[in-house]
């Protein structure tokens, strides 16, 4: 009796003498970190324009998908208000007076131009004279149709292909009226030829406007690529150009994009100043593959397409980047660009961050206009 009752009263003092510990609280559990893009209508909208073009899965990364949501919804506004009213009017066989006049007017007012529009509705009132097509195998149609305009320039001698040729000197001239994008563009272009691993250099050779060469340098920052700028007032382009061939030319540079200016006073006057730096080109770098872009903001619409034919006249172009294809543009200007000008859409802007701008596809384009 009396060894249990020490052994309790030792228990006790050990119990009152005893440190006690305090009990760590449950960790709470992490939150799941968010999805670096979600799974909506959008993203299976792109995955499958992306198969559609023989892409595989493993092959396919959240950068083009996210491109291709991006180009959808900037594109959202002319697509709803085009693929109900189309599906209604073309799925009831031949086109009457009345279908053709509300196809009109549908595609006027999505920028698309009275050329292009006379087009399409001429292609489509021959295909459904000979058929009637169930509405959706009717749009299928238009598209292929709106496909064939814009890849019409290549059956004239423009290459598909647009890209610098590697480990030799490619010139862009970069053309355009202030406020197009002009900058912006060359600064995504830079980015992505850094991407891609080429050696780049811009020259800010728009040295009319102050603010342009400065905007050019943020930019040549944001893309890690060094800029040749004159920093005197009102120097003359063609001598900034001059700089940054015989700086390309140190460096092995193999793309040069030069931003040229962008008045519109009158034609001559802007022709005088490209041929000026074509000449300096001809001499500097004979050799050199020479390429020349016209940014056009698409929200413009027929008024940027009267500018860019006063530019299709004084410059030699290649192609156009169509930009600003993110808010109120309506994306059927890129098809009155191309019937009009006969020149193809070589990139398209979709934003404002430096990896919104991309390859125009006519296939991806055409889905993000019609694809309801």
């Amino acid at each position: 009796m009396k060894a249990s009752e020490e052994r309790q009263e030792r228990l006790e003092r050990l119990k009152a003498e005893a440190v006690e510990t305090p009990v760590e609280p449950e960790p709470e559990p992490e939150p799941e970190p968010e999805p670096a893009i979600r799974f909506d209508e959008n993203f299976v909208w792109s995955a499958e324009v992306l198969a559609a073009q023989g892409r595989k899965p493993e092959d396919i990364s959240i950068e083009e998908i996210t491109w291709l949501k991006k180009l959808r919804q900037g594109l959202g506004k002319t697509r709803l208000g085009l693929i109900n009213q189309l599906k209604s009017i073309v799925g009831q066989g031949p086109l009457n007076k009345d279908a053709v006049f509300e196809i009109e007017a549908l595609l006027l007012q999505a920028d698309v131009g009275i050329e292009a529009t006379d087009f399409v509705i001429e292609t489509l009132q021959q295909k459904l004279r000979n058929e009637t097509l169930p509405p959706e195998e009717a749009i299928a149609y238009l598209k292929q149709i709106l496909r064939d305009l814009l890849d019409k320039p290549y059956e004239n001698g423009y290459q598909p292909d647009f890209i610098p040729e590697k480990d030799q000197f490619n010139i862009w001239l970069m053309t355009g009226v202030n406020g197009a994008g002009k900058t912006t563009t060359i600064g995504k272009l830079a980015h992505l030829a850094q991407k891609s691993d080429y050696r780049c250099l811009i020259a800010a050779a728009d040295t009319f406007r102050a603010a342009a060469v400065e905007q050019v340098k943020i930019w040549g920052q944001r893309s890690n690529t060094d800029v040749i700028a004159n920093p005197g007032k009102n120097t003359d382009p063609a001598a900034v150009v001059f700089d940054a061939i015989t700086a390309a030319t140190s460096r092995n540079t193999e793309l040069l994009l030069v931003d040229t200016a962008g008045r519109l006073q009158n034609k001559k006057n802007l022709m005088d100043e490209l041929s000026k730096i074509r000449r300096i080109i001809d001499k500097k770098a004979p050799n050199a593959h020479i390429e020349s872009l016209l940014v056009l903001d698409a929200t413009l619409g027929q008024n940027g397409l009267r500018q860019a034919e006063v530019f299709a006249e004084a410059a030699q172009l290649s192609g156009v980047v169509l930009t600003k294809l993110d808010g109120s543009a309506k994306g059927g200007v890129a098809l009155a660009v191309v019937k009009q000008l006969g020149l193809p859409i070589r990139f398209i802007g979709a934003g404002e961050g430096i990896e919104d701008l991309r390859p125009f596809s006519s296939y991806e384009f055409v889905e993000a206009l019609l694809n309801g």
